[in-house]
């Protein structure tokens, strides 16, 4: 292979990759824009939503952005209560369902009932299930199967789009069945 085709491709590479991180981190991919023909309970304009929400908040929930690993600290959050939307309050998780992945992330194995809806995402080249807030159609983070008993998966949550209601009791729609183990840790 010629030398200049060999730059070009690492070009074209180290181009590839920078594209993909400013999406991960910024969401500025073509799939991140909220979509327009869905319609949500909660609804407002572009302008009232940036009035509503931080800047850091608006480019998560409503550009899909991803916030910095390891910078929220709803990450190390642990306090029992309940985490909602920052965008509309909606009850999203409860703390009895948040566990520490590891990943910089607030990690949680199930969402409350009829909290998220899960959309098909295939930027950066993988594909994974994107979760959104249910009411306003926030853009929360992604869900993967790699998470603990009894779900086995992984709500991988930006911090920045929740907030958190310490001793808040559990809302009344949700229904979580909570594992029972036995004394050598197997579930029951």
């Amino acid at each position: 292979m010629s030398r200049q085709r060999r730059t070009f491709l690492s070009l074209a590479a180290v181009a590839g990759g920078v594209a993909a991180l400013r999406g991960l981190l910024f969401g500025a991919s073509a799939n991140a824009a909220q979509s327009t023909d869905a319609v949500y309970e909660v609804t407002h304009s572009d302008a009232e939503w940036r009035k509503l929400l931080t800047p850091t908040q608006y480019s998560v929930l409503r550009k899909a952005g991803t916030e910095y690993p390891f910078s929220s600290p709803l990450d190390h959050e642990k306090r029992a209560g309940i985490f909602s939307c920052a965008g509309c309050a909606l009850p999203l998780f409860s703390s009895r369902t948040k566990f520490d992945s590891g990943t910089g992330w607030p990690s949680f194995w199930a969402p409350l009932e009829n909290a998220v809806l899960k959309k098909r995402d295939i930027t950066l080249g993988m594909v994974r299930d994107e979760v959104l807030c249910r009411r306003c159609g926030g853009h929360l983070g992604h869900v993967f199967e790699d998470g603990p008993k009894p779900t086995g998966l992984r709500y991988c949550m930006n911090g920045i789009a929740m907030n958190f209601a310490a001793g808040a009791d559990m809302p009344r729609q949700s229904k979580i069945t909570l594992p029972v183990y036995d004394s050598k840790g197997k579930m029951t």
